[in-house]
């Protein structure tokens, strides 16, 4: 598995399966390394010809120095399967991303090119605290329609087998989330999960149909608000560390939030002896947002811990980075909890992970990482995200690695994280490449 030896440990793995000499969670455990190297081979389907090919217009000089020197830097990310070398697909989208030169080579022949993300938010972000006038009240509520829609592809399930399908579904009990309502699903008969589950889910059921997709479909209405705390330091009170919640947000949670010397060194080092908590998780939302540039992700499942990833390959994306943030702050001392769901911003529709901090005397506090630091000379706008949302999100989740209702029976596609959904049959789970996702946003006056 470690070496790339894919054809390898399918052998072995086959081989293990029909002697029987294993049962149980060892024939599990067998299993789901199988599965993985499977997802890792999804992942990196990107042949090295692929690749040239696609640098090939910006690079006419292209050679094998570059290509190893942007691969020994992982600007290219590649790993060796089976004695070959295979690239992440995003791999040459990242590259321009990642690499300074490669970025420059783009620009020349695409142009530059303006993030309209970045321009609605930096006018929206300036309303939120120009309309807030209690510390993190809820404004600027926005309402929306949601159409979410799981198409699985013609003939992956038998015909005439069950499809079981999880859909997200909004979290109850935050004031930025309100008047949340089902409005219809396809099939009529779903099933809404408790608000108390953290990864919330609407559970349907489908027949699969000889040479047709199998579409579940729901429609919902839900309103969202901003929320922005204007901190200073003395607003915060020490804290109480025998309380649940302390000891509950500042814990490791193995695999991905663990406090390993390298983590524990580079909060040091970040820190340079901080010892106030709004000012700490300053220091490190600043730091990670000037060194860990955003890149697309491989998926999370494939990824052992998460943190680490993104220090040793010097990027992540959104939820990469919130994790990276959170083990951070949790090493000091400082409650931090997963949220994560969609960005619903017009034109600007997409999975998307946060946090949220807890302060003594304040309460949770929203944090989003990877909108970073905004343009701005106003340096409460340029700050928004780090103790501040904008009104266009939908919220999922409030923790990562939940069970979802009813229990899901084989490995999850997405074993962290809860936005695109999970599918099984009788015959075990099915992956993303086996069905597709779409959500439509209506933005009502």
């Amino acid at each position: 598995m470690n070496s790339g030896e894919f054809s390898k440990l399918n052998l072995l793995a086959d081989s293990v399966s029909k002697t029987g000499a294993l049962v149980g969670t060892k024939l599990a455990k067998i299993d789901s390394l199988n599965e993985i190297a499977r997802r890792i081979q999804i992942d990196f389907s990107l042949e090295e010809a692929d690749v040239i090919t696609r640098l090939n217009n910006y690079f006419p000089d292209l050679d094998s120095g570059m290509m190893h020197r942007w691969e020994r830097n992982r600007k290219l990310e590649m790993r060796m399967i089976d004695g070959e070398k295979h690239y992440f697909k995003q791999a040459v989208n990242n590259l321009f991303r990642l690499d300074a030169e490669a970025k420059l080579s783009k620009i020349k022949i695409d142009g530059l090119v303006v993030d309209s993300l970045d321009l609605f938010c930096l006018n929206h972000t300036q309303k939120v605290i120009e309309l807030t006038k209690t510390l993190g009240e809820p404004v600027m509520p926005v309402k929306m329609k949601l159409n979410y829609t799981i198409k699985v592809k013609p003939n992956v399930v038998p015909e005439g087998k069950t499809i079981r399908c999880w859909m997200p579904f909004p979290r109850e009990g935050h004031a930025r989330q309100t008047n949340i309502k089902l409005l219809k699903s396809d099939p009529e008969q779903s099933s809404i999960a408790p608000a108390s589950d953290l990864q919330r889910t609407v559970y349907l059921e489908k027949i699969a149909v000889k040479d047709q997709p199998t579409i579940f479909n729901i429609e919902l209405e839900v309103e969202s608000a901003a929320q922005y705390f204007d901190l200073k330091p003395e607003n915060i009170k020490p804290y109480d560390t025998s309380s649940a919640v302390y000891n509950e947000f500042t814990s490791e949670r193995a695999p991905q939030i663990i406090f390993t010397d390298e983590i524990k060194n580079l909060a040091h080092l970040i820190l340079k002896g901080e010892t106030n908590p709004l000012l700490q998780t300053q220091k490190i939302f600043n730091w990670i947002n000037d060194t860990i540039p955003w890149a697309s992700a491989l998926e999370y499942g494939i990824i052992p811990n998460i943190p680490e990833y993104v220090l040793k390959n010097a990027h992540g994306d959104c939820g990469m980075k919130t994790l990276l943030f959170m083990t951070l702050v949790r090493s000091q001392g400082i409650p931090a909890k997963w949220q994560s769901g969609w960005m619903l911003h017009p034109r600007e529709v997409n999975l998307h992970d946060w946090c949220e901090v807890y302060f003594e005397g304040v309460g949770w506090v929203p944090v989003d990482q990877s909108f970073g630091l905004q343009d701005s000379k106003d340096e409460k706008i340029r700050n928004f995200y780090r103790s501040g949302i904008d009104s266009y999100r939908l919220i999922v989740n409030d923790d990562y690695s939940k069970e979802l209702t009813p229990k899901k029976k084989y490995m999850r596609s997405e074993p962290n994280d809860f936005q695109r959904g999970e599918l099984e049959w009788e015959g075990g789970n099915l992956y993303f490449n086996q069905w597709n996702w779409d959500m439509e946003v209506e933005y009502i006056k």
